[in-house]
Parts: structure tokens; C-alpha cells; sequence
């Protein structure tokens, strides 16, 4: 018999693990991660070139990482972090042509990176992190252009990043803190134009902070804390509509903050502490409920936070000769006098147009957008049109906090938009599994997730863009009698396959790993082929390792798993208990209720 498959992971396993555990070659899936595994890496594993993955993360394993792996033609993804490892990073690995992911964090490994590891270019997650790597980043590494996530962070790398860095285009999360870099960051930077995650922080980078990294739209954290980086902020953030977090603290940063900051109406939090700033802050929610903290420890900042003295004329830049200041204002509140009547009637005159042009500038400014590849502005009138301001006619789904509709764009493109119900205040009724929802679309890419476009938040309407699928949801099609009929079993069994692979990418191949928590027939959706696409992301959870991962019950009734009600603690098997009911019903034809 052929040994394929072996799991032993979570079982609290101690002593080390077998020398023969690839004898007749045709081991092919090895996990045994989150035990109390000792002793090095069996060197059975070391010529076991059928291997595909291999999950041994979080466990005591100790040895030479050098000499204990081999070249593995077939691997696809090796996890190795949390373990006492050292050596050095093997040039190996870039021989390994199918390597899509390779995890090595959190060990002890010493040397410097290879740059024969930028010939594995089928590789879409690096994390090389916390371990005691020195020397520069190679520029072959700029040759993972599928490249999605780079983990570099606490090491001892050295010397200037690459300026080649820039063409890793698909790049998601670029983390470089906690390192010995130096000199200035790279204007290539501006290309990463995916990225949602940067942090460079905990370095020795100095000059300015390049303007390019106002090209970064989709940027949601930015942290630059604790370098040597001088000038003025760029007023190019303004740009960074998606950004939530942003931390230039305990940096030489001088000058006034861009008055432009002001419509980031989307940051959350901000840390601009240590520097040399001065003048006021920007007048939007994240500096103004910033702390102490996170604003002292600067030349002169004002304005009206916690902290801060209330801003005056005199605070202002270009007056600092206050005698001056005082004859040009007297003297222009003289002139004002003179013209206050005509300007009184000039206004009434014009109260009604401006107000309507004031309603409409302010609604183009509330609009937030990311869409690829449609012009995001041009989309959103688009769809306001297509669907005739959300109408029912138009509606094809309704659900607890949202409503789905089918628009009709006049290029011939079909897309369905997931509007989120409005409150009274304008907001959203749920903005949690709004941004949860946006944040594990971006963050994942499948065949078989929905193909996500993008989203819009502003005071009128919040949305996400999806491709539309034609036959609708699972659910839809096993209801209806004539649809059901046309799901023969090739089709059933392809639908499961197409679940398991998506299960199967959330789990293992996310980092950190994503469960969906409602996986039901209804969001399944099935396009012409019947192939399954999983929608509704709104109560994914990432695993955090370093957490009890708790939560509030969250799902669909009859797919959640019983034991969820007492333990409160969620797992990839909420997932894979309700996998088991969605496979029961495409057997049974129908939800299969009371026979659980």
C-alpha cells in the first residue's frame, strides 16, 4: 500500500518524527503541525521528491535546514515557521520550479538571502521573518513577479532596497521593518501599485519620503515609524483613499501636516509623535481623536486635540512677523467693510445654485472607490444609472444587511452590486462586514472565489462590484425543479470539488488563514459551466496564532457547527462542518434539516 496522505497535526505529539516516513517514495501530503515535535527534519524526507506540501509549523523541530531539505520538483507549499531551525537558506529552492509558497519564520537561520531563490517564479508568498539573516536583499528577487506576499521583517538585512523591488506589480503585503536597512526608499515603490500593507519601520532610511508613495491607492497601512526620514510629509497622501492606518512617528519629518490630509475620511488612526512638525493638524476624525501620545514630542502642532494648544492666526505658516500679520489684517477687515452689503446681496442671489452645487461637490467628494479595470467614478454613475438609483425591479437577492442587484453597464458588461442597507445617520447598518467583506476579497484570489471588482463607501450608498454569475446561487438552482433536473452528478460532484479546492486555499494557503464561517447553498454561485464560485465574505474571520480566536456565533442556522454554541472558539472546522451539510444537500437534492 502507497502511503499518499498523512496527517497528524494537532495531537500533541512529542519525541521526533520517523526516518521512513517517504519509504516507496509516493508521500505526496505531510502535515503535523501545532504538536511538540523534537529533532530534526527526518532525512527520509530529504530525496522524497513526490512531496506537494508539507506542514510542520509550530512545533520544537531543531536541525540544519541546510543539509536536511533536498530539491523537491513537485512542492507546491512547505511550511516550517515557528519552529528552533537554523543553517542557512538553501539555493535549492530555487529549483524547486513549483513552489507557490514558502514559509521559514520565526526560526534561527543565519547567512543571507540567495538570489537563486528569485528562479522559483511560480512563488506567491515568501516569509523568510524573525530569524538572524544578514546582507543585502538580492535584486533576483524582483524576478517572483507573481509574487503576493514578502515577509522580511526582523532580520538583520543591510544596504538599500532594490530598486527592481518595484516590478513585483502584483504585490499585496511588502513587511521590511525591524531590519539594518539604509539610504533612501526606493521611488519604485510607486509601482507597487496593489499593495494594501507596507511597512518599512524599525530601519535606518533616511532623505525624503518619496511622493510616489501617493500612487499606492489601495494602501490600508502604512508604517514608517522609526527611521531617519527628513522633509515634509507629501502632500501626495491625500491620494491614499483607502488608508486606515499611518505611522510617521520618531522620524526628523519638519514643516506643516498637508492640509489635504483632511479628506483621508477613511484613516483611522494616526502616529505622527517624535518629529519636528508644526502648525495645525488636518481637520478629520483620526488626528482629532489622536492621543497624546501619537501627536506629541513635535515643534508646534495645534488645533483642536486632545493635548494641543487651539490654533491662532499667528500659527499659522507665512506669519511669523506678527506685527506685519496685524496691519495686512486690519487692513483688509477695513476693505471687507466697504463690500460686505454687495457681497450680502450677491449671495442671496446666488444661495439656491450654490447650495445645489455645494450638495452635489459634496457628494463627489464622500465617494470612495477602488475598481479594477473600470473607472471607478465613471462605474459608480454607471451602476446609479444601470439599476435606476437601486430600484426593486431591479433587485435579484436579498439578505440581512444587503440587497443584490444586476446592472447593466452600457460598455455590455454585467456585474452584480451588493448594496449594504443604510440607517437613518446614513451609515451603514453593519460597516464591520462591510470592510471585512472588502479586506478577504482583496486579500484573496481563487478560480473559485467571486471575481471581486470593487467597492464604494459614501454617505449615500455603500457597495461591492462582483462579476455576475449567470445561473445564480446553489440554493436558487436546486429549488427550482427544471435547473435541478440539469445538475446531473458529473456537475454535483464537479460543484464539491470546487468547494474543496477554495476550503482547501482558505486553510492552508492564506496566511493568516481565513475561515468563511457560511458556507451554504446560497453562497454558492454557479456561472454557465457550473463551476462554484464562494460569495459572501462578510463574516470571514482571519486565524490570528497568537490569539484564542473567540467570537460571536456568526452564520447561517443548520450550517454552523453544534459544538461553536459552547466553545465560542472558531476553527477551520466550522468550515469544513458545513461543507459537510452543503455536500448532503447536493446528494439529497435539498437542505437536509432534521436528518442531522
Amino acid at each position: 500500500m502507497k502511503l499518499i496522505v498523512l496527517e497528524l497535526d494537532h495531537n500533541n505529539l512529542t519525541g521526533n518524527l520517523p526516518q521512513g516516513i517517504c519509504r516507496g517514495g509516493s508521500l505526496e501530503y505531510f502535515t503535523a503541525a501545532d504538536n511538540q515535535l523534537t529533532g530534526p527534519i527526518p532525512q527520509g524526507l530529504k530525496n522524497c521528491t513526490s512531496l506537494k506540501r508539507v506542514y510542520l509549523e509550530r512545533n520544537r523541530l531543531r536541525g540544519n535546514i541546510s543539509e536536511d531539505l533536498g530539491v523537491y520538483p513537485n512542492l507546491r507549499f512547505i511550511e516550517l515557521s515557528d519552529n528552533e531551525l537554523y543553517g542557512e537558506v538553501s539555493s535549492n529552492w530555487g529549483l524547486c520550479r513549483s513552489l507557490q509558497s514558502l514559509s521559514i519564520a520565526r526560526n534561527n537561520l543565519s547567512g543571507t538571502i540567495p538570489a537563486e531563490i528569485g528562479n522559483s517564479r511560480q512563488i506567491h508568498r515568501l516569509d523568510l521573518s524573525s530569524n538572524h539573516l544578514v546582507g543585502e536583499i538580492p535584486k533576483k528577487i524582483s524576478k517572483l513577479t507573481s509574487l503576493l506576499y514578502l515577509f522580511l521583517n526582523g532580520n538583520q538585512l543591510s544596504g538599500s532596497v532594490p530598486l527592481e523591488l518595484g516590478l513585483m506589480s502584483k504585490l499585496l503585503y511588502l513587511d521590511l521593518s525591524a531590519n539594518q536597512l539604509s539610504k533612501s526608499i526606493p521611488e519604485t515603490i510607486g509601482n507597487l501599485s496593489m499593495s494594501f500593507y507596507l511597512n518599512l519601520s524599525i530601519n535606518q532610511f533616511s532623505q525624503r519620503i518619496p511622493i510616489q508613495v501617493g500612487k499606492l491607492t489601495k494602501l490600508v497601512q502604512l508604517d514608517l515609524r522609526h527611521n531617519m526620514l527628513s522633509g515634509e510629509i507629501p502632500g501626495e497622501f491625500q491620494s491614499l483613499q483607502s488608508l486606515e492606518t499611518l505611522n510617521l512617528s520618531h522620524n526628523n519629518l519638519s514643516g506643516e501636516i498637508p492640509a489635504s490630509l483632511e479628506k483621508l475620511r477613511g484613516l483611522y488612526t494616526v502616529d505622527i509623535s517624535s518629529n519636528e512638525l508644526q502648525g495645525p493638524i488636518p481637520n478629520c476624525q483620526a488626528f482629532l481623536n489622536a492621543s497624546v501620545q501619537e501627536l506629541g514630542g513635535n515643534k508646534g502642532l495645534c488645533g483642536n486635540a486632545r493635548g494641543l494648544p487651539p490654533c491662532t492666526p499667528f500659527s499659522k505658516k507665512g506669519h511669523n512677523n506678527n506685527k506685519t500679520f496685524l496691519v495686512v489684517m486690519f487692513s483688509l477687515l477695513s476693505v471687507s467693510c466697504l463690500l460686505i452689503s454687495s457681497i450680502a446681496l450677491l449671495f442671496a442671489f446666488k444661495r439656491k445654485k450654490d447650495t445645489d452645487e455645494e450638495r452635489q461637490n459634496n457628494a463627489s467628494d464622500e465617494i470612495f472607490f477602488s475598481v479594477t479595470p473600470f473607472n471607478g467614478r465613471k462605474l459608480f454613475e454607471e451602476i446609479i444609472r444601470a439599476t435606476k438609483d437601486f430600484d426593486a425591479q431591479y433587485c435579484i437577492g436579498k439578505g440581512g444587511y444587503e440587497n443584490v442587484y444586476k446592472a447593466e453597464l452600457s460598455s455590455g458588461d454585467v456585474v452584480a452590486v451588493k448594496k449594504f442597507h443604510p440607517l437613518h445617520t446614513g451609515e451603514m447598518a453593519d460597516q464591520r462586514q462591510f470592510l471585512n467583506e472588502v479586506r478577504a476579497l482583496v486579500e484573496t484570489r481563487h478560480r473559485n472565489i467571486v471575481k471581486f471588482y470593487g467597492f464604494c463607501s459614501s454617505a449615500g450608498h455603500s457597495f461591492l462590484v462582483y462579476k455576475y454569475l449567470e445561473r445564480g446561487s446553489l440554493a436558487s438552482v436546486l429549488s427550482k425543479n427544471e435547473e435541478s433536473k440539469k445538475l446531473d452528478w458529473n456537475k454535483r460532484v464537479n460543484i464539491v470539488k470546487g468547494v474543496v479546492n477554495v476550503l482547501s486555499y482558505l486553510h492552508h494557503d492564506c496566511s493568516p488563514p481565513i475561515v468563511h464561517r457560511d458556507i451554504t447553498s446560497n453562497n454558492i454561485l454557479l456561472d454557465l459551466e457550473y463551476e462554484a464560485h464562494l460569495s459572501d465574505f462578510g463574516t470571514a474571520k482571519l486565524l490570528n496564532p497568537d490569539s484564542s480566536n473567540w467570537s460571536n456565533i456568526a452564520g447561517t442556522y443548520g450550517y454552523i457547527t453544534p459544538e461553536l454554541s459552547y466553545t465560542m472558539q472558531v476553527t477551520e472546522k466550522c468550515d469544513v462542518f458545513s461543507f459537510g451539510v452543503l455536500a448532503l444537500e447536493l446528494i439529497v437534492g435539498a437542505y437536509p434539516g432534521e436528518s442531522l
